[in-house]
């Protein structure tokens, strides 16, 4: 993260806190501030969209919206493309550069939290901030 410009603070949580739900609960923060960071098939290459946890990506119209295919990505292949486990797979720091997009829904917090490549853990971080960081797309999710 300190590569992209961000202060790379990392914060450990107590217990992991593998959905949006459980990081809201355990931050006292509105769920929709959390950032879900999902791995998809945009046809067949993987994609990254980072959704706020109040939203589900419908896979028709966001993979209209990106004109092709939107299908959920195994877990095998989240861990391989990522190199983190799921429930706690961070916006970046991964082996390999996914295209990126992120939930328009996000902008509508000034403080938003997201995973920092472990389920114990989480980072701090802004709608503006998390589109530099990871060179990301706004997007229309739902």
């Amino acid at each position: 993260m300190i590569a992209r410009g961000h202060h790379g603070v990392i914060v450990t949580q107590p217990a992991p806190t593998p959905t949006a739900v459980d990081a809201a609960r355990a931050l006292g923060v509105d769920v929709g501030a959390i950032t879900k960071s999902l791995v998809f098939l945009l046809d067949d290459d993987p994609v990254l969209l980072l959704v706020s946890g109040a939203h589900e990506v419908d896979l028709r119209l966001t993979g209209e919206r990106l004109e092709g295919k939107l299908t959920q990505a195994p877990a095998d292949m989240v861990q391989e493309v990522t190199g983190q486990p799921i429930g706690g797979v961070a916006p970046v720091g991964h082996p390999t550069n996914l295209p990126t997009w992120v939930d328009t829904a996000l902008a509508g917090h000034r403080e938003l939290w997201a995973a920092g490549g472990h389920p114990n853990t989480v980072f701090r971080t802004s709608f503006r901030e998390l589109v530099r960081i990871t060179a990301g797309l706004p997007i229309d999710v739902d």
